[in-house]
């Protein structure tokens, strides 16, 4: 998830969304490559 819409879910900046959260998206980032490969594998159907 795209960290501005979860600032403007949150009411923050981005800036305040990372600086208070960030230890809750440590890890995320192999999610994110997970996603990527299975979307560029599949054709991006």
């Amino acid at each position: 998830m795209a960290p501005t819409q979860v600032a403007e879910w949150a009411g923050h900046s981005v800036e305040v969304l990372l600086r208070i959260y960030a230890k809750c998206i440590v890890g995320q980032d192999e999610v994110a490559k997970r996603r990527i490969s299975d979307a560029l594998r599949d054709g991006g159907q």
